[in-house]
């Protein structure tokens, strides 16, 4: 501490001599007292004195709730991604969201690594249908550029009115590509259980794009109707799924959990946020083999159904690694009408691992090779050396190696019936897609487990 003292006051001698050297001022003031001990009452010292110099030095007059505000945004922020502070306007534009009635572009983001990153576009979105995809990076909203933005700022700035275009400069670190692409916002409305059908040999599909509050229900009407149809294993599929509520994950995966079995455990310093949360459904479906299809879009109660169904050797998981969101976040209301969203616990696995910033690690590691041309998509983008260099290129040559995808050039100059055209083309490709290397290997692995339970009697 004295050695960190007697180098603070060597530099500031020089600073001194420096500014006299070139004729310069510096007002000096006398140092504040330093607080004894390392309780919280006597370092609020340090904020109580920093908050006067500024009321007394600083260039413009700041108002003490602005001075308040400041400090509680850099204080929540600094805690960890997903704590923020919200005034009472953002506060009561959050509430809002949670109605339904907003436009939006259809994608759950985070802060990962400093930057703004799709957690995962949702099917069927105005997000998904312009190609955007997990783990992108928004480095520019309208032509700003998101360093420092918080999650509240960005959800303010992508929300909208439907119908309104928003443009969104993306980096896409496989494809070491930077582009911009324009969405137009819209009221999302997500269908949760997509595509329960049977494939081929009784094997049944089925896609969960998020976990709403029907979730659990329509999951087991398509059950219902599967076995009905002679299905005699399934594939579960979760990529691209950004999550949703925590006790829909827990109905979801009890479908195929033996009842009393542990689903997952919050972990938080108060006894109230350590819970458990096991198997209670009295029918589970044991009697087929599951393989679970994860990405890197598999986040937060996607990973709370992967981990449990992994945990428990009920599901064999296939794909890429999941993306690592496992934490719970309390809205807490202040005085004034503002509030805090304060990560309060974590997420785990009936095994004890961690999902948050860990993400969970599939049985057979298979990387997505589509059949379709869409890799070649937006392939002319500028190639990034460094990441941490990113905003600095931005800023310095804005415009250079911007490329949009060649179907948003001109848009607006193109008749409706070309559109209508090329909207039937899309619609194709993404039915093809379906059809990926993921998804054969997941079939090829259950006629597999299949011809072994034959001739092993």
């Amino acid at each position: 501490m004295k050695a960190r003292r007697i180098v603070f006051i060597i530099l500031a001698l020089a600073i001194f001599m420096s500014f006299n050297i070139q004729g310069g001022m510096c007002k000096q003031k006398q140092e504040p007292k330093q607080a004894s001990g390392g309780d919280l009452y006597n370092e609020i010292e340090l904020f109580s004195d920093t908050i006067s110099i500024i009321k007394t030095d600083y260039v413009k007059d700041v108002g003490p709730k602005e001075l308040i505000y400041g400090a509680l945004k850099g204080m929540l922020s600094s805690l960890d991604s997903h704590s923020q502070f919200m005034d009472p306007d953002t506060y009561n534009e959050i509430k809002v969201e949670t109605t339904g009635k907003f436009g939006g572009l259809g994608i759950e983001i985070t802060i990962k690594d400093g930057l703004l990153t799709i957690v995962s576009p949702i099917e069927g979105t105005p997000a998904f249908n312009a190609g955007l995809k997990a783990n992108d990076k928004i480095v520019k909203i309208d032509g700003e550029i998101t360093r420092d933005i918080t999650l509240i700022g960005a959800v303010k700035k992508l929300r909208g009115e439907p119908g309104t275009k928003v443009t969104l400069t993306i980096l896409r670190e496989k494809a070491e590509s930077i582009f911009d692409v324009t969405v137009t916002r819209d009221i999302i409305r997500i269908e949760s259980v997509k595509r329960a059908e049977i494939l081929e040999d009784g094997i049944g599909y089925i896609r969960i794009t998020e976990f709403q509050e029907n979730t659990s229900k329509d999951l087991g009407t398509a059950l219902e109707k599967l076995k009905k149809d002679g299905m005699n294993s399934l594939i579960l599929d979760l990529r691209n799924n950004p999550g949703g509520l925590l006790s829909v994950s827990v109905d979801v995966a009890e479908k195929f959990i033996e009842k009393g079995k542990m689903i997952v455990s919050t972990k938080g310093r108060m006894k109230s946020q350590n819970m458990e949360f096991k198997a209670r459904d009295p029918k589970p479906y044991m009697d087929f083999p599951i393989v679970v299809l994860v990405n890197e879009g598999s986040a937060s109660a996607s990973e709370i159904v992967a981990g449990a169904l992994q945990d428990h050797k009920r599901g064999i998981l296939l794909g890429t690694k999941t993306f690592g969101k496992g934490s719970v976040q309390t809205v807490i209301p202040l005085r004034d009408g503002s509030a805090l969203r304060l990560t309060t616990a974590q997420y785990f696995t009936p095994s004890g691992r961690s999902i948050n910033g860990e993400g969970i690690n599939p049985d057979i590691m298979i990387e997505l090779e589509e059949k379709t041309a869409e890799k070649d998509e937006m392939k002319e983008g500028k190639k990034e050396e460094k990441k941490e260099d990113i905003f600095e290129k931005l800023e310095k040559e804005p415009k250079e190696g911007l490329t949009p995808p060649e179907d948003k050039k001109g848009d607006e100059k193109k008749s409706d019936s070309k559109k209508t055209e090329e909207k039937k083309e899309e619609v194709k490709k993404k039915s093809e897609i379906i059809y990926d290397s993921q998804l054969l290997r997941a079939i090829d692995l259950l006629k597999g487990l299949k011809v072994y339970k034959t001739i092993s009697g």
